[in-house]
């Protein structure tokens, strides 16, 4: 409904406009009236009208000066003036205020719900305008993610000129500007997870409650999907940045106490400008990798400046047997992105102990066991026969030293997230072909979502997004949006059937954001596409 308010301070005159019109008919709601441009714009504010319509002449404000307050605080609101005078400065002052009309007195009430419905019609078509801007918007969600994804990787890897981020920051919205930064990356998963994440409504609220306490906390939240989040902390100074870190961890501690979940935050280095974020990163991403050796809840900084004891002799009594369990090497397997292998391995090897390797006895024994873990993981989780898989060799002469040890025990754990990602590509593979069966069958389902896709092939939301647009080369939703669009030039070119019907099968109950959708996408209206000619041959 249209909403309808009436300014006038003839009361025959208000009398009639309000009882004459069958308002309802006309799919309008008469709002309110006044007899004065003070009391209208008290009531106005509170029933923010569609449709203002006002006399020029009222005693303590007149209709001009209501206009200009109107438009000023809501300009969306259209008014249509009337007067008795004819004087053009008046015209020309409505003119330049943007009243919709400028009708002389008296006028009949035809006439004025003539002009009444005229304006409807166009606030209908905002509206219907703004709504489907606000779908798209929101539909394309995803693919902003994918840009902000973007944008954080080019940040704290130095893939961009200081003028290219400013400008990528400004064109999607992001304030940047401070005068310190730091980097947090954080995850949360359930101590049973292997690897897969399993949809679950309830890690989507405590991801959506961890970012919006880093947000709230002066954090911009940026989305690493599979590996949790980054949290780019920035401030005015080190003290305010320092604070800022303290109260958001203490916030997601208590978020999250209690619930069965494991979380782990590795914070980085403070740096005073963005084109040091990268060593920022790369300490958080130090840090990060210690969520491998420790069974806790915790926050950790990097570890990379603290000093290492130098041992001329080792002793096997001296090794903590917490920092050689063989789980965090399994642990690895199953989660680390290979991206984190160096600082996985830095920090286990910092674990042994600066001389441990030395010791022959002990060398062997990390090597064998990491072997058979090694072999354990591909056969028993990747499926693996053990005569398919070409294991790196334990006994020739590279491993007759520390370093030789070192390099081997690296080669393994390359090997084993080498055949790790073989494997998950082929079953990722598999299930993006299932969702693409899923969509070809279901797109004509409005409710067709990203979610309800997921919980079909049993991924979580996160976890198809990246793998669909890793094996498609786009996002869901723009995958889904082309699908439809495609059908829809289909129907446009085969049948004679109304848009309104198109819309429908191709899965938009609402025909106005199917025309916003397609004139968006193909840069042209549905009934302009079929009278063009394009739909005798659109590619």
């Amino acid at each position: 409904m249209i909403k309808v308010f009436l300014a006038e301070d003839e009361f025959v005159v208000r009398e009639g406009i309000k009882n004459k019109i069958d308002w309802t008919a006309h799919g309008c709601e008469f709002c309110g009236e006044a007899g004065d441009g003070e009391l209208a714009w008290s009531l106005i504010q509170k029933e923010q009208p569609d449709i203002v319509i006002t006399d020029i002449k009222m005693p303590f404000m007149d209709g001009l000066v209501l206009a200009r307050h109107i438009k000023a605080d809501f300009p969306q609101t259209e008014i249509i003036l009337l007067t008795g005078y004819e004087e053009f400065e008046y015209a020309q002052e409505a003119v330049r205020i943007g009243v919709a009309r400028y009708l002389s007195k008296p006028i009949s009430s035809e006439n004025l719900i003539r002009e009444v419905d005229a304006i409807s019609e166009k606030i209908l078509e905002k509206r219907e305008e703004r709504e489907s801007a606000r779908k798209y918007a929101e539909e394309m969600r995803e693919r902003n993610e994918l840009e902000k994804q973007e944008f954080f990787r080019n940040l704290v890897t130095g893939g961009r000129e200081l003028s290219e981020i400013l400008d990528d920051a400004k064109r999607l919205g992001i304030d940047i500007a401070a005068i310190c930064y730091n980097v947090m990356l954080f995850r949360v998963w359930h101590p049973n997870d292997r690897g897969v994440e399993t949809y679950s409504e309830r890690r989507i609220d405590i991801d959506r409650d961890t970012r919006r306490i880093a947000d709230e906390e002066g954090a911009i939240v940026f989305d690493r999907y599979l590996e949790g989040e980054a949290f780019l902390f920035k401030a005015d100074g080190e003290a305010e940045l320092k604070d800022a870190l303290g109260r958001a961890k203490e916030r997601i501690t208590g978020l999250l106490a209690g619930r069965n979940v494991r979380y782990f935050g590795g914070i980085g280095e403070m740096v005073n400008r963005i084109t040091d974020l990268p060593r920022s990163y790369a300490e958080a991403s130090r840090a990060f990798a210690g969520r491998y050796f420790t069974e806790n809840n915790e926050f950790l900084t990097s570890r990379s400046g603290e000093p290492v004891r130098e041992r001329a002799d080792f002793r096997l009594a001296e090794v903590d047997p917490r920092r050689v369990d063989k789980r965090q090497l399994q642990e690895f397997l199953y989660r680390g992105d290979p991206a984190e292998t160096d600082y996985f391995l830095e920090t286990f090897f910092e674990g042994l102990g600066k001389n441990a390797l030395q010791s022959t006895m002990f060398r062997q024994y990390i090597l064998m066991d990491s072997y058979f873990c090694l072999a354990d993981f591909t056969e028993n989780e990747l499926h693996r026969e053990r005569d398919e898989v070409e294991l790196p060799d334990a006994s020739g002469a590279g491993v007759a030293d520390a370093q030789g040890a070192k390099d081997y025990i690296s080669r393994i754990v390359r090997h084993a997230l080498t055949l790790r990602e073989e494997t998950s590509s082929g079953r990722y593979r598999e299930a993006v072909h299932e969702a693409i069966r899923y969509i070809e069958e279901n797109y004509a389902q409005e409710d067709l979502t990203l979610n309800r896709l997921a919980a079909h092939v049993n991924f979580s939301p996160n976890h198809l997004s990246t793998i669909f647009r890793q094996e498609t080369g786009q996002p869901f939703i723009r995958y889904l949006t082309d699908y439809r669009m495609d059908k829809a030039r289909e129907l446009l070119r085969l049948t004679a059937k109304k848009s309104s019907e198109i819309s429908v099968l191709c899965g938009y109950r609402d025909p106005h954001y199917f025309s916003y959708l397609f004139k968006k996408t193909q840069g042209m209206t549905p009934t302009q596409f079929r009278e063009s000619g394009m739909a005798e041959g659109h590619e």
